[in-house]
Parts: C-alpha cells; sequence; structure tokens
C-alpha cells in the first residue's frame, strides 16, 4: 500500500495553514471533502461486505444526504462530523489492508472482515444518529 491515504488527502503543510486559526475552513468545498471520504468508506464497507460473505447494503437516504446534512448544520455537529468521518477512515483503511493481504495470501478473511464491518456499522450509525439530531433541530420552513 503507498503512503497516502485513499480516505483523507495529504496532509497541509504548516504554511498553507491560518497561523492560530486552527483547522482551515473552506466552505463548499469541506463538504465536498467530506462527501468523497464519505462516499469512499462505503465503498471500502462494500469490499469488507463482500469479505465477509454479506450482501451489498442498499444506499438509503439518511446514509447519501448525511454530507450535506452537516455541511448545512454547521458548527460544532459539522467539526464532530468531520472528525468522525476522519476516525471511520483511520479505523477502516488499515482494516481492508489487513483483510486484502490475508486475502491475497489464500487465507479466509470472513471473521476478521464481519468484525471490520460491525464496527464500521457501529461507528456510522453515531454519525448518522448526530445527523438525526441536526435534521431535528433544524428550523422547520412555513408553507
Amino acid at each position: 500500500m503507498n503512503a497516502y491515504s485513499s480516505f483523507a488527502p495529504p496532509a497541509q503543510t504548516a504554511s498553507a495553514m491560518l497561523p492560530g486559526a486552527g483547522r482551515p475552513e473552506f466552505g463548499q468545498a469541506s463538504a465536498s471533502a467530506m462527501g468523497m471520504k464519505w462516499s469512499a468508506l462505503h465503498d471500502a464497507a462494500g469490499v469488507v461486505a463482500a469479505l465477509a460473505g454479506l450482501a451489498a447494503e442498499p444506499v438509503r437516504p439518511e446514509i447519501r444526504n448525511f454530507p450535506a446534512l452537516m455541511r448545512d448544520s454547521g458548527g460544532a455537529r459539522r467539526m464532530i462530523a468531520d472528525q468522525g468521518v476522519d476516525d471511520l477512515a483511520a479505523l477502516m483503511e488499515p482494516g481492508l489492508a489487513a483483510l486484502l493481504a490475508v486475502h491475497a495470501r489464500g487465507v479466509n478473511p470472513a471473521p476478521a472482515a464481519l468484525a471490520l464491518w460491525q464496527e464500521f456499522h457501529a461507528a456510522r450509525n453515531a454519525l448518522l444518529a448526530l445527523g438525526r439530531t441536526a435534521a431535528r433541530l433544524a428550523p422547520r420552513r412555513l408553507a
């Protein structure tokens, strides 16, 4: 596996960050980055499911719309969602690499793949709960 993560962009240099501002905000572009990571995570989860011998999971609207919902919620919820997606990528990337290495050696990866799949779902469900809370607290539009 190469040194660059397939789930996260390369780390920014210190000169690219604003001094004293912490993590830079890129507005719509950062939401798009979260959407790409979110999609890549679900692609990886599909591979893990296949290695576990499970059927592909249908993509429900709640899952598909999560990045946009977090973009619209903004503030602390968005920061938590960004960190959660990064944490989920940190879980999935080495796990999937290990499963593929085991599979390449001819060993059955199903038990380990099932464990990784269950961890993915538990972490993703926590993030989706954050999204449900954001949707519930969103201001309602009167028709």
